[in-house]
């Protein structure tokens, strides 16, 4: 519990990942990602109960290998390309309470594709959540800046390139606005926020930045750099 209010972790992990096939069950160092999300929540003794959300049996034996529990399997309209992340994981709060005969107030999702997220920073933003007068958190990390939308080009229909921001371009960094991007290490937020609103950056969302660098996994080549960091991580 965290403040007398009951926290509930969802992991999801769906079984029909296109970019790496199977990616759950890849592994980064001697854990698969889904090993990676149940290590975290094992860490933090204030999570009442930590499930694992998937479609997959495969998926769901690996959760609870690790020690997730699994009390159902995902529907497959949940599962697709197209499922919002919002619907899944309202669909797992309610679950897991009709499952556990109680209510819980607090909610984490915990994706398994961020696998080198700290628990510090999981706890740094359900406290920011809890503090402060916001519907959720999430953490966030500054965009570099060769990348930030005042330096994005488009490539017309002529093959010629123009600035995304026409407006607004600039010569160098230090003349860009500030930018952070989602890292997917974690998101928070209050049971009415998910369940009720069905809403998450849209709402009143505090954004918790994260320094170190956390790779979310999507294609082979951050599969790689993930594997790289975690065994840099280990030689220190």
């Amino acid at each position: 519990m965290w403040q007398d209010k009951t926290v509930l972790a969802v992991v999801p992990a769906r079984g029909g990942s296109k970019g790496i096939p199977r990616k759950n069950l890849c592994k980064v160092g001697n854990r698969s990602l889904i090993g990676w999300a149940a290590h975290v929540t094992q860490q933090l003794p204030w999570i009442d109960l930590a499930i694992l959300s998937t479609d997959d049996p495969e998926l769901a034996e690996e959760g609870r290998q690790y020690g997730l529990q699994v009390p159902f399997l995902r529907p497959r309209e949940l599962a697709t390309d197209t499922a919002l992340g919002i619907d899944v994981w309202r669909h797992a709060w309610l679950e897991a309470e009709k499952w556990q005969s109680k209510t819980f107030e607090l909610g984490l999702y915990l994706q398994p594709t961020t696998p080198l997220r700290q628990p510090e920073d999981i706890t740094r933003t359900l406290k920011t959540l809890v503090s402060g007068s916001y519907k959720a958190a999430t953490t966030i990390a500054p965009v570099p800046g060769h990348y930030v939308p005042e330096k994005i080009l488009i490539l017309e229909d002529n093959c010629c390139v123009a600035p995304y921001l026409p407006e607004q371009v600039v010569s160098n960094r230090q003349q860009a606005k500030n930018y952070y991007y989602r890292t997917g290490a974690c998101y928070a937020a209050w049971r009415n926020t998910i369940v009720n609103e069905r809403t998450l950056i849209e709402a009143d969302c505090a954004g918790v930045i994260i320094e170190s660098f956390t790779p979310n996994i999507d294609d082979p080549i951050e599969l790689e750099f993930a594997n790289f960091l975690f065994q840099k991580a280990s030689r220190e």
